[in-house]
């Protein structure tokens, strides 16, 4: 009886079509390749003799797919994009390591094939889109392998001339470019040219984030802008980090939020101006710390965290505090949670800090106010289980109730509630809490079908 050859050896490997050797293998490609096996092949040969070899193969593809006017249906256009994710390989994977300036501008005409192909093929999904955004980051890596003195010009001049597209894909990538790169690309935009506005300012503010250039990015932002709360609050965050608080300063007053003039038919001679975004406050605190004004930075943590219940505030508050002096602040801020207007956000901090005894006191002092319909109070009520279970009974029993109010009826998760909040009815220590029987007939009567009132 024959030997069964090892189902391994028969497996789809590259060890298995090694095993072939080079002239099985090279005689089965020639056999069964087609047009786009084919076209990969003659690349690949290229790519072993030289980088020019390789780059004029890749031209006399760009240059078909720039000059075809044909439409592409839906059917056909999976082939493209292959073809197009083919072709950013070679020239990324293959050509670049061999000569950068050669693939750069391989890549940067590659990425020229899109406003003709977006007109020409049927995508709905947006998936050509998503091939050309998706290859932002590779034009960054490459653009600055290349090196400022090459890639600068490539990218400066395809940004001032083919704004709309470019834009995009410059600033998709910009936190993938070099610094010297950014700085580069930087001035050939912005030097003896007039402010930039559009298109070209979002991409000067990211290419000035990624070059350090503070006053690049300010540069960008219009006027009128700068005079918003939220963009004041960012300038002065930048100014103040950099060590320029007299500017940060006035970045920050200039966006201060003034009372508007009274209306027509104003009762009063003035009107509340509107509340300041709790960006502008985190910016006068940034501010405050570089002008040294420490007490006063220390007060308008304690106002951002009264606003906010921020933990990271907080932590702001407690560093650098001798010690006791953390205890203090600790004890005032968990008083502030637990009254805090909001009772789910002031347990949601508490919980989350963790404070636990201090959560458990808040649930019971309000329990008439907690809202089950907060997606973590089952996770808060796990966490009370053990140590608190009466508060972890009235955040169950809470939840059980927002949810047959919401008229889903006694489902699964209903009647799981109503085993756990069981489960802790009998380890509760409080006699105010209610009964378990009487829960039970409040959330059936709760989820029983209201029928009509006939008139």
């Amino acid at each position: 009886m024959a030997k069964r050859p090892s189902p391994a050896r028969k497996t789809l490997s590259e060890a298995n079509l090694a095993a072939l050797g080079a002239d099985r293998l090279a005689a089965l490609l020639m056999e069964v390749a087609g047009g786009d096996l084919k076209r990969r092949l003659r690349m690949e040969l290229a790519a072993e003799v030289g980088a020019p070899d390789l780059a004029l193969e890749l031209d006399k593809r760009l240059m078909t797919l720039a000059g075809s006017k044909a439409r592409v249906s839906w059917r056909k256009r999976p082939e493209l994009i292959a073809d197009l994710q083919t072709l950013r390989h070679m020239i990324v994977g293959r050509l670049a390591p061999m000569d950068a300036r050669l693939a750069l501008d391989r890549l940067a005409a590659w990425f020229d094939l899109y406003p003709a192909l977006s007109a020409r093929v049927k995508d709905p999904k947006g998936e050509l889109t998503l091939v050309f955004d998706g290859a932002a980051t590779d034009l960054a890596s490459l653009a600055s392998l290349a090196g400022p003195d090459v890639a600068g010009p490539v990218l400066a001049e395809a940004l001032s001339t083919r704004l709309l597209e470019w834009a995009s894909w410059v600033g998709r990538g910009a936190s993938a470019l070099s610094p010297e790169l950014a700085r580069r690309l930087l001035a050939d935009l912005t030097q003896g040219r007039p402010r930039p506005t559009g298109r070209l300012a979002l991409v000067v503010r990211k290419l000035a984030d990624r070059a350090g250039d503070i006053d690049a990015w300010i540069t960008a932002i219009p006027d009128a802008d700068r005079a918003r709360p939220e963009v004041g609050a960012e300038i002065a965050t930048r100014l103040a980090g950099a060590g320029r608080p007299r500017e940060a300063r006035a970045a920050l007053d200039a966006a201060r939020q003034d009372s508007p003039p009274p209306g027509r038919w104003s009762r009063t001679g003035t009107v509340e101006p509107p509340p300041a975004p709790d960006s502008w406050f985190a910016a006068e605190i940034a501010v405050l710390d570089a002008e040294g004004e420490d007490a006063r930075a220390h007060e308008a943590r304690w106002r951002l965290f009264e606003r906010t219940l921020s933990e990271e505030t907080l932590r702001g508050l407690l560093a650098g505090l001798a010690d006791f002096e953390d205890v203090v602040v600790l004890d005032r801020a968990f008083e502030l949670a637990a009254v805090h207007p909001d009772p789910m956000k002031g347990l949601a901090f508490l919980m989350n800090w963790p404070a636990q005894r201090e959560a458990a006191s808040m649930i019971l002092a309000r329990r008439q106010e907690l809202r089950g319909a907060v997606d973590d109070a089952p996770l808060w009520a796990a966490r009370l289980a053990g140590r608190y279970p009466d508060a972890a009974l009235l955040l169950v029993r809470a939840r059980a109730r927002a949810l047959v109010r919401l008229g889903s009826g006694m489902t699964e998760e209903i009647d799981g509630l109503i085993a756990e909040a069981e489960t802790l009815a009998a380890s509760a220590t409080d006699p105010g809490l209610e009964g378990h029987v009487d829960f039970v007939a409040e959330i059936e009567r709760l989820a029983a079908p209201r029928r009509p009132v006939w008139r």
